[in-house]
């Protein structure tokens, strides 16, 4: 079987102060791309990332353009280099990344729609509040039970599925907070609430899926060079069409990130890069397979490690 090169992008979380600085100091082209970013976000967003304060940059309208600039970044650096992804996925908002990585989406034209998507939902946020929490060491469908128990006190469902014993849930906060209480007594190891700025991927993120929904029938989409694995499906997918209509869907929907990718490994990947801030994909994707050993891009000492190998 071939060993395909596997290209994954983190979504929010993954933010921290300093990010892209050294980058930025190193390579001029990054410079440049930050520049493109602040003129279409219209705010100043490489001070954010290199100098914080941090609860600015936690902020769902900084955080989600900061990741993904980084990511491009990276993306960028990364295939300078001539390694090419053969097959791409993103976690929630690193599917935007996946997509420019793809061939899909022109740079300019994804961080618009990240804009967009990013401030619709703090928005979402403001008018539905809810809240996320990690639940460990139950599985998807014990999960999904404790879920269904506790919506009798509102919008409760899982949103993310990390890891077999991994799974984040997302809806009103009296809904998960009464399922974070049924997790723990029904044998969770660890049981965190998120700090985050809404019930992201639930129903509560249906007026930010309507914003977006415009934005994206006014964006150019191409076909994926190579295939992009989705979160809606965990499926590989190269037609603009689909393409485009699952990023709205996604708002609203689980992240399928396990199957995501256990197809992407049974569909020939051996080698994955996390190209991107930090390293959550990476010790996700080590839990889903302990033979994987993916390798972690996001800053310039990494860049020159691979420059050398």
């Amino acid at each position: 079987m071939s060993s395909k090169i596997g290209f994954l992008f983190p979504g929010q979380g993954s933010q921290h102060v300093g990010m892209a600085k050294d980058l930025v100091d190193a390579y001029p082209k990054a410079k440049t791309m930050f520049e493109h970013a602040n003129d279409i976000l219209g705010f100043d967003l490489a001070t954010f990332c290199f100098e914080g304060p941090e609860e600015k940059i936690k902020q769902t309208y900084i955080t989600q353009p900061a990741i993904f600039v980084h990511s491009c970044i990276v993306l960028d650096l990364i295939k300078a280099l001539e390694i090419e992804p053969e097959m791409t996925a993103g976690h929630s908002l690193g599917e935007y990344s996946a997509l420019v990585a793809a061939g899909a989406l022109e740079f300019e034209a994804a961080l618009q729609l990240v804009k967009i998507r990013a401030q619709a939902m703090q928005e979402a946020g403001q008018e539905m509040p809810g809240t996320m929490a990690a639940i460990i060491g139950l599985d998807a469908a014990k999960v999904e039970s404790i879920c269904n128990n506790a919506s009798e006190s509102g919008i409760v469902a899982p949103a993310n599925f990390n890891a077999d014993v991994q799974v984040v849930i997302s809806g009103e906060s009296k809904a998960v907070h009464k399922a974070m209480e049924l997790a723990k007594s029904t044998g969770a190891k660890k049981v965190v609430e998120l700090v985050v700025g809404g019930a992201f991927h639930s129903p509560l993120m249906q007026s930010a899926s309507k914003k977006l929904q415009e934005a994206l029938s006014n964006t150019t989409f191409n076909d994926a060079k190579v295939p992009v694995y989705q979160n809606i499906s965990a499926q590989p997918e190269t037609k603009a069409e689909k393409l485009r209509d699952a990023l709205d869907l996604q708002l609203v929907n689980p992240v399928k990130w396990i199957e995501s990718v256990r197809n992407m490994i049974a569909d020939g990947a051996g080698r994955f890069y996390e190209v991107g801030p930090n390293r959550v994909l990476t010790g996700l994707v080590r839990r889903l397979d302990r033979k994987m050993t993916p390798t972690a891009v996001g800053y310039t000492a990494d860049l020159d490690k691979l420059a050398q190998d």
